[in-house]
C-alpha cells in the first residue's frame, strides 16, 4: 500500500467520523470572516452550559490563535450556573442551552438595574437517542413524555415502561426501558421538561448524568437505553428518533435541513448571555470574542462540532446587540 493510498484512507476515516452536520452544512456566505483588531487583551471567564462546553473550548482555542496573550477559562457545569456567575462577576460570559427564566432575569435586573443581553450563537436539535441496534426509529411527543415522565401531561393515557409498550416485539417486548437524562442544573434538562414533558415531572428512575456526553455514552453501553442530549454529541453507538406531534405524523428527524426549517419539535437556540450596560461600550475582549463567534470562522466551528450555524440575518441582529 502506497503512502498516497494510506493518506487517502486516513482522510476518509476522519471524514466518516465527523458529525453529519459537519459533512453537509455550510455557513451562510453572507457572514464575514473575522478581522483581528488591536487593543484586545486580558482574561475571559465563561461559566455555564455543559452542552456548549465543547463549542466554548473550540472557540477559545481559535480565538487565542488570533490573540495569544488572551487567557480564556471555560467551565461547563450547567446552564443554571451562568446567571449567578454573571451577577457575581465571576464570569463575563454565560453560555446557556436554554433562555433565561423570568426569575433569573429578575435577579440580574435587581443587581444591575437592567436586563442581561442574550446572544444567539448556534442552533441545536435536542435529540432523543437510543442504542444503534434498537429497531425503533420514531415516537410521538406524547410517547416520549410517557417514557420519561410519570405525570404524562402531554396526553398519553398509559405509561410506557417496556419496549413492548413502545411497539417493539419479539425479544425486545419484555425488556424494561432504561432512562438516561441530565441533572436539574442543566439547561437541557429544563428545556426537555418544558417542551417534551409539557412541564411535567421526570420519573425517579431516570439516571441523571453530569454531562451531555455521559448520556450518550450510557446509551451506547446499554442496549435497552433511551435518553436526550444535544445533537453535537451524537456518536456511531447511538441513533436519533424521528418525532411527531400526533401518531398520524408527519415525523421529523434531526437532519440539518429539517432542524433549520423549525419542523423538528425539539429545535432550540444556544445562547451566550453577557452583562452589557445600556448605551455604554462593551468590554473590548467580550465584544471581539463574540464578534469572532458570529463570524465565518466561528460559525465554521459550530458546524465542526455538530451543531447548526446561524443565518446572516440572525448574525446581524446579534452583532447589533454588541454595539
Amino acid at each position: 500500500m502506497t503512502k498516497l493510498v494510506k493518506a487517502m484512507i486516513a482522510v476518509a476515516v476522519v471524514w466518516a467520523m465527523l458529525p453529519v452536520a459537519a459533512q453537509t452544512v455550510k455557513v451562510d456566505s453572507g457572514i464575514p470572516e473575522y478581522s483581528r483588531t488591536s487593543g484586545v487583551s486580558g482574561k475571559l471567564n465563561s461559566v455555564g452550559s455543559d452542552t456548549l462546553n465543547n463549542l466554548m473550548t473550540l472557540w477559545a482555542e481559535e480565538f487565542q490563535k488570533q490573540y495569544p496573550n488572551v487567557k480564556i477559562q471555560v467551565e461547563g457545569k450547567g446552564s443554571t450556573t451562568a446567571p449567578p456567575a454573571l451577577i457575581e462577576g465571576t464570569a463575563q460570559i454565560g453560555p446557556m442551552s436554554r433562555a433565561m427564566k423570568a426569575k433569573e432575569i429578575d435577579d440580574f435586573e435587581k443587581a444591575f438595574g437592567y436586563k442581561p443581553t442574550a446572544i444567539r450563537v448556534a442552533i441545536d436539535a435536542l435529540a432523543v437517542y437510543v442504542h444503534k441496534d434498537n429497531p425503533i426509529d420514531k415516537m410521538t411527543m406524547a410517547e416520549v413524555d410517557a417514557v420519561f415522565s410519570h405525570t404524562r401531561k402531554c396526553g398519553s393515557a398509559d405509561s410506557i415502561d417496556t419496549w413492548g409498550d413502545a411497539g417493539l416485539g419479539n425479544a425486545w417486548a419484555p425488556r424494561p426501558i432504561s432512562l438516561y437524562g441530565r441533572n436539574s442544573a442543566s439547561g437541557t434538562y429544563g428545556f426537555f421538561k418544558k417542551v417534551a414533558l409539557c412541564k411535567g415531572d421526570f420519573r425517579e428512575t431516570v439516571k441523571e448524568q453530569p454531562g451531555s456526553a455521559s448520556v450518550v455514552q450510557g446509551i451506547t453501553e446499554d442496549t435497552y437505553g433511551i435518553g436526550y442530549s444535544g445533537i453535537g454529541y451524537k456518536t456511531s453507538g447511538v441513533k436519533t428518533l424521528a418525532l411527531a406531534k400526533t401518531p398520524d405524523g408527519p415525523y421529523f428527524g434531526t437532519d440539518p435541513e429539517t432542524v433549520l426549517s423549525g419542523k423538528y419539535p425539539l429545535s432550540r437556540y444556544l445562547y451566550v448571555y453577557i452583562n452589557k450596560k445600556p448605551n455604554e461600550p462593551l468590554d473590548p475582549l467580550v465584544r471581539e470574542f463574540l464578534t469572532y463567534v458570529l463570524s465565518q470562522g466561528g460559525q465554521s466551528v459550530v458546524v465542526r462540532d455538530g451543531y447548526l450555524p446561524v443565518s446572516q440575518k440572525l448574525m446581524a441582529q446579534e452583532l447589533a446587540k454588541l454595539q
